[in-house]
């Protein structure tokens, strides 16, 4: 047997995911700007978030989120007590045998947690992200360079386009429409494939321009797997019969 062309496996990288923690309980020990950073880092992720931190030296975003009612505060030091029903625990002190303590506590009750700037002492690490609505890129260099990996994640976000979150919430509302449409698990396959072409056929620009109207119009062409032009689309005004797909009307064909 020849040998195959498959990537070569490149060890040492962290599994890069996009973790879902809505209503999940988040604790976060200290109260730092450290502390402030992953607090708004797990806030944009829908978490429930415990804040445990003497009132003294609070930084003044922490300050603020726990006046705005934004997080549950207990103002004292940590104790092993407050990992009760805990999904996942970020510390942020400057006390490293405290944070390793409560590393090792974790560890025993299986809870996911960050020792900010002790990599060794984390199950997952703190990227540099990019956010523009629905879009999150994230920079990570695995703990070995924070600093660099806001340099490249400012490069990347310099190079995208302007208008990139809005497309991507307009083709979100598009799939959930889709799938009023065509329900079924059958139809997967379909969906996808369907999907693909009107990413493709539209510029981010029309996909911005396109409102709920286009796409009701649109998905009125899902079952012939066709996808047509944007201007053809918003010339219709309901009018279907008035097009018969004659002279490049569709940009994809099944």
């Amino acid at each position: 047997m020849g040998e195959e062309q498959f990537p070569e496996v490149e060890g040492g990288g962290s599994l890069i995911l996009a973790w879902q923690i809505r209503n999940k309980r988040v604790l976060v020990v200290g109260g730092g700007e450290v502390a402030s950073g992953r607090i708004l880092n797990v806030l944009n992720a829908d978490a429930k978030v415990t804040v445990v931190s003497p009132r003294e030296g609070l930084d003044p975003e922490v300050a603020y989120r726990i006046e705005k009612g934004q997080v549950d505060y207990v103002n004292r030091k940590f104790e092993p007590s407050d990992l009760d029903h805990v999904d996942m625990v970020l510390t942020a002190v400057d006390d490293p045998e405290a944070s390793t303590q409560i590393w090792k506590l974790c560890k025993e009750r299986n809870i996911a947690a960050n020792i900010a700037d002790v990599p060794p002492e984390c199950d997952f690490y703190f990227g540099s992200v990019h956010r523009d609505g629905p879009l999150q890129v994230m920079v990570s260099t695995n703990g070995k360079g924070p600093r660099l990996a806001n340099i490249v994640r400012r490069s990347i976000a310099a190079n995208l386009p302007a208008n990139i979150g809005e497309a991507i919430t307009k083709v979100g509302k598009l799939r959930q429409m889709l799938r009023k449409v065509a329900p079924g698990p059958e139809e997967g396959p379909k969906r996808m494939s369907w999907m693909i072409k009107v990413s493709d056929a539209y510029s981010l620009e029309d996909l911005c321009e396109m409102s709920e109207d286009d796409m009701e119009t649109l998905l009125r062409f899902y079952a012939p797997d066709k996808v047509p032009r944007l201007d053809c689309l918003k010339a219709m005004e309901g009018d279907l019969d008035a097009f018969d797909g004659s002279y490049g009307f569709f940009v994809g064909w099944g």
